[in-house]
C-alpha cells in the first residue's frame, strides 16, 4: 500500500507513494473535506481538472444520517453516487459524534447519540462503523475512537484511551472478519490518542503500532490547544510510528501547520480550513492571507496572487472578487474554494519537490512564516 521514497538528511520530512485501487496518492498529500459526498461550493470537473485532488474525505457520521446506509448501498457506495473516480478516505463518525450531538452515552462497547438531525438516537459500535464503511466502499476506513476535549486531565485521558484502544481492537477484528462490497480493496487505519500528554501518547502509538494497522492517524489535536504543543505531540507520535506506513494528522489545518506537521514526519492532511474559510472571504496566497471583504479590495483591479494557476486569479481582480462576496453571489464562492484548495495542492506539489531535492528543511520556516502573514 504504502511506499517511503526519501527522508531528508536533517529531519523527518519524507515522500512516499500510497497506491489503492482508485489512484495513487503522492505524498504528503492534503485531502479535501467532502463531509456530506460533496466538498462545498465545487462540482467534479472543478475537482478533478482545477484542485486536482487525487483523494477526497467523506464523513461517517453525516452519511449514515443522511442519505443513510440503505441508500448508499442501493447506490453502489460512495464512489458510484457521487460519480468520483479517484480516492476517498471516510472518518468513522467518532468525532462528529462527541462534537455534535447533544446527549451521548459511552458504552464499553461504543456510544449512543442523538442526531443533531432531528433528534432520534443511534448507536456506534466498532462493529457497525466497520459495516458502515464496508457500505460506503471507502479505500481508507478509520477506527471508531473517542476524541479527549482540550484542557482535559491527564487520568481522563488515560481513561479515554483506554477505551480507544478497546474499540481498535474491535474494530480491526470486524474489518478482518468482514468482506467488501464493490471490488476494490478496502485499509484500515488505527488513531492514535493521548490529549497533550507525551507519556500517554508514546503507549497509544506503541499499542496500535503492534496491532497491524495498515497506517496510524494522530487524532486529538487542533482542538484548542497551541500550535507549538500541536507540533510537540505531532513530533513525539511520529518517533515512535512504523516507518514503512503511512501517518495522517488529523483535522489539520492552516498553510504553516501543514509546513511545520510534515516536517515532524507526517504523510497526510484533511481540514475543512480551505473551504469553510474561502466561504467567508479568506483566500490563501503565496505571499500570505487575504480578507476579500476588506475594503482595502474595492478597487485594486489586480489578482490576489498575480501567476497564480487559479481561475480567481487568472480570471479576476480582487475589485471583482470583493465585489461578488459583497453582493452574496454564489460565483464567488466557488471561485475562492476551488483557489483555496488548488493553493493547498501546490503547497503540497512544492513539500514533496523541496524534499526530493533535500531542500526542505531550511525552505520550510521561511514558507510557513510568509504563510502566516495577513496581508
Amino acid at each position: 500500500m504504502f511506499t517511503l521514497r526519501k527522508e531528508t538528511t536533517k529531519g523527518k520530512a519524507r515522500t512516499g507513494e500510497l497506491k489503492t485501487d482508485h489512484g495513487t496518492i503522492d505524498t504528503p498529500i492534503f485531502m479535501p473535506v467532502g463531509t456530506a459526498g460533496t466538498v462545498k461550493a465545487l462540482d467534479r470537473s472543478a475537482l478533478l481538472e482545477k484542485v486536482k485532488a487525487p483523494v477526497i474525505l467523506g464523513n461517517t457520521y453525516h452519511l449514515y444520517l443522511r442519505p443513510g446506509n440503505r441508500i448508499m448501498e442501493k447506490a453502489g457506495g460512495l464512489h458510484s453516487f457521487m460519480n468520483w473516480p479517484g480516492a476517498i478516505l471516510t472518518d468513522s463518525g467518532g468525532y462528529q459524534v462527541f462534537s455534535l450531538s447533544d446527549i451521548r452515552e459511552l458504552e464499553p462497547d461504543g456510544v449512543v447519540f442523538k442526531s443533531h438531525l432531528d433528534g432520534s438516537r443511534h448507536k456506534f459500535t466498532p462493529e457497525s462503523v466497520i459495516e458502515t464503511q464496508r457500505i460506503f466502499g471507502s479505500d481508507i476506513m478509520m477506527v471508531l475512537d473517542e476524541c479527549p476535549p482540550y484542557p482535559a486531565s491527564e487520568s481522563y485521558v488515560r481513561n479515554s484511551l483506554d477505551l480507544t484502544h478497546r474499540w481498535a481492537g474491535m474494530c480491526f477484528d470486524a474489518f478482518h472478519n468482514s468482506s467488501g462490497r464493490y471490488g476494490h480493496r478496502q485499509f484500515l487505519f488505527g488513531i492514535t490518542q493521548g490529549g497533550v500528554y507525551p507519556e500517554l501518547r508514546r503507549q497509544s502509538v506503541e499499542t496500535l503500532s503492534e496491532t497491524g494497522f495498515d497506517g496510524l492517524a494522530i487524532g486529538g489535536l487542533s482542538v484548542g490547544e497551541p500550535p507549538e504543543m500541536m507540533y510537540e505531540m505531532t513530533d513525539i507520535s511520529t518517533d515512535y510510528m512504523p516507518v514503512n506506513k503511512p501517518r495522517y494528522l488529523m483535522g489539520v489545518g492552516t498553510p504553516a501547520d501543514l509546513l511545520e506537521s510534515v516536517a515532524c514526519g507526517i504523510d497526510m492532511f484533511d481540514c475543512v480550513m480551505p473551504t469553510r474559510n474561502a466561504r467567508n472571504g479568506m483566500l490563501f496566497t503565496r505571499n500570505g492571507i487575504i480578507n476579500v471583504k476588506n475594503a482595502r479590495w474595492k478597487e485594486h483591479f489586480e489578482p490576489a496572487d498575480p501567476g497564480f494557476h487559479s481561475d480567481l486569479c487568472q480570471y479576476h481582480t480582487m475589485a471583482y472578487i470583493h465585489h461578488l462576496f459583497r453582493a452574496g453571489e454564489i460565483l464567488g464562492l466557488q471561485l475562492a474554494s476551488a483557489h483555496n484548495l488548488t493553493f493547498y495542492l501546490w503547497l503540497m506539489e512544492q513539500i514533496r519537490m523541496h524534499i526530493s531535492d533535500d531542500t526542505y528543511d531550511d525552505w520550510y520556516p521561511g514558507m510557513a512564516e510568509t504563510m502566516r502573514k495577513r496581508l
